[in-house]
């Protein structure tokens, strides 16, 4: 299954670039992020693996997240004409995801989201999930870029939301 979602953020390039890339926001933003720790390299690098745990209610799910690309790899000062990529590759609970992030100017002080969701099932479960729901993958994945938009222009943390 793969689906593409968009979203404009009021906001430079350059500062939605670092903002998705810091992991002290991730929780901020990211609903259900109960954990995202290294377990070899450096938070955001490529080849870097990353443990990390979604809750919903209460069930929790643990998936590995590898880091595939990051370009460029230094976020300051990004040329105009330069797209901001970020891929990784999320693996676990009968599913493996990959996620195409692309970041350009919309404008002054306006950054255009691109975010493309690639998603494979395994088990009988999961097959069936990916067949007779996947609006829902579409829907939460555009729910994330929401709460990150809102993060992002209006400081809104979404753990205070679910207080």
């Amino acid at each position: 299954m793969k689906y593409v979602n968009t979203i404009e953020i009021a906001l430079p390039r350059e500062r939605v670039a670092q903002l998705l890339a810091d992991p002290e926001q991730l929780p901020k933003w990211l609903r259900g992020m109960v954990v995202h720790e290294p377990v070899n390299g450096v938070h955001g690098q490529v080849g870097t693996k990353s443990r990390v745990v979604f809750r919903s209610g209460q069930q929790e799910m643990e998936l590995t997240e590898t880091i595939t690309r990051r370009d460029p790899v230094d976020l300051n000062e990004i040329p105009a004409e330069v797209v901001v990529h970020y891929e990784r590759e999320t693996v676990g609970g009968g599913m493996r995801s990959v996620v195409r992030d692309r970041l350009t100017e919309a404008g002054p002080e306006r950054t255009l989201w691109e975010s493309e969701s690639e998603f494979r099932f395994s088990g009988v479960v999961m097959r069936l999930v990916g067949l007779l729901m996947p609006g829902s993958f579409r829907k939460q994945s555009q729910q994330h870029m929401q709460d990150f938009k809102a993060f992002a222009e209006q400081g809104k943390d979404v753990r205070e939301a679910a207080d």
